[in-house]
């Protein structure tokens, strides 16, 4: 039986969380879970995660695993919350938040603490972990941030920034750390995917008014993504995507969401 997963939107932010689990064994892992921010007053709310929280109870699961795709930008993560949840569970992003968080700590003037008291694991590009009776992945995608990540697990792959739906195209590289070029040669990797491969998006902002959306294949993506579709050269997509940057305004919680987020949501 092929993993399942379950998505759960959170309109303030776009962002896509999942809770992902091996029928099986009924292990778990929650990907990009998300808290409610208010910068106005520093107050944080664990209601974007309560839906999340009644599915594992009522389908009696065990969270094993709480995940990133890379310290975002535009929202406080749930990880370090839910780990007081679930303390079983190993709180983990790549292994490039150091540099991360190298750029960031004294921007903000912050102190971190031992990275063993942030993050329990670091994960390498190409290592394998357990979700029950099933076998996750780590595909290194950098470009987006230098942190980014894609979790392969069973048939799904989960891309954090990196990809959009095909009709959003790709992340923005910009930020600190950000690469064009990179993104494109990360995104080779995951384009090299079975075509049947489910990939499941973290952001969607419903282009021309379309409903939401956050599952496509990796053979859509290679046929239709408006930006690295088949044919596409590395130079061309780094021309579009710098343009296309140019245009953006800053994340309007980067400054917490990144303070909070290289601390695993602390």
């Amino acid at each position: 039986m092929s993993v399942q997963v379950q998505s759960f939107f959170h309109r303030d932010s776009n962002t896509f969380s999942y809770l992902v689990s091996d029928p099986a064994s009924r292990e778990a892992a929650l990907i990009d879970p998300v808290l409610d921010y208010d910068p106005d007053t520093d107050a944080s709310s664990e209601s974007p995660v309560r839906a999340m929280l009644d599915a594992i109870a009522q389908q009696q699961l065990h969270v094993r695993w709480l995940l990133e795709t890379h310290a975002h930008a535009d929202h406080v993560s749930a990880g370090r919350r839910l780990k007081q949840r679930f303390p079983q569970a190993t709180l983990a992003i790549g292994e490039g938040i150091r540099a991360v968080q190298a750029t960031f700590a004294p921007r903000y003037g912050l102190q971190l603490p031992d990275q063993h008291a942030i993050f329990d694991h670091l994960f390498a590009d190409g290592e394998t972990f357990a979700l029950g009776e099933l076998q996750g992945r780590i595909i290194a995608v950098p470009g987006h941030t230098s942190d980014s990540i894609a979790y392969l697990i069973d048939d799904a792959v989960f891309t954090g920034d990196s990809l959009f739906m095909p009709d959003g195209g790709t992340a923005r590289c910009d930020f600190p750390g950000g690469d064009a070029a990179q993104l494109y040669r990360s995104i080779q990797r995951l384009l090299a995917l079975p075509d049947a491969t489910r990939v499941f998006v973290c952001h969607d902002y419903g282009p021309g008014g379309r409903d939401f959306a956050n599952e496509t294949t990796i053979g859509e993506q290679r046929a239709h993504n408006i930006h690295v579709h088949e044919g596409v050269a590395e130079a061309e997509f780094v021309s579009v995507r710098q343009a296309r940057d140019a245009t953006l305004a800053e994340p309007t919680l980067m400054q917490p969401a990144v303070k909070a987020n290289i601390q695993g949501g602390a």
